[in-house]
């Protein structure tokens, strides 16, 4: 039996954000919430930027390691959700 998962309309829309985020640095892609990071031909520039974008337009400081780990939106913005309550 698989198990729902409830999403509030807050955290579905950060995670959309968090996608559209990482399309921008992925031109003429579309960037889904649960897709790989590293599939979608990321490398450790792309990740850079990434991570600075969201320090910058989330006020949330992402660990290269956290980042990489994280490696899709869905889980990038439970992080971001993360360090916004650890503040």
């Amino acid at each position: 039996m698989e198990r729902q998962v409830t999403v509030s309309s807050a955290q579905a829309s950060l995670v959309d954000e968090v996608a559209q985020l990482w399309a921008e640095f992925f031109t003429g892609r579309e960037v889904g919430p649960e897709d790989d990071f590293f599939a979608l031909g990321g490398n450790s520039m792309t990740g850079i930027k990434i991570i600075d974008r969201v320090a910058e337009d989330y006020g949330v400081q992402l660990s290269v390691r956290d980042f990489y780990l994280a490696q899709t939106p869905s889980r990038v913005a439970e992080l971001i959700e993360q360090g916004r309550s650890a503040t």
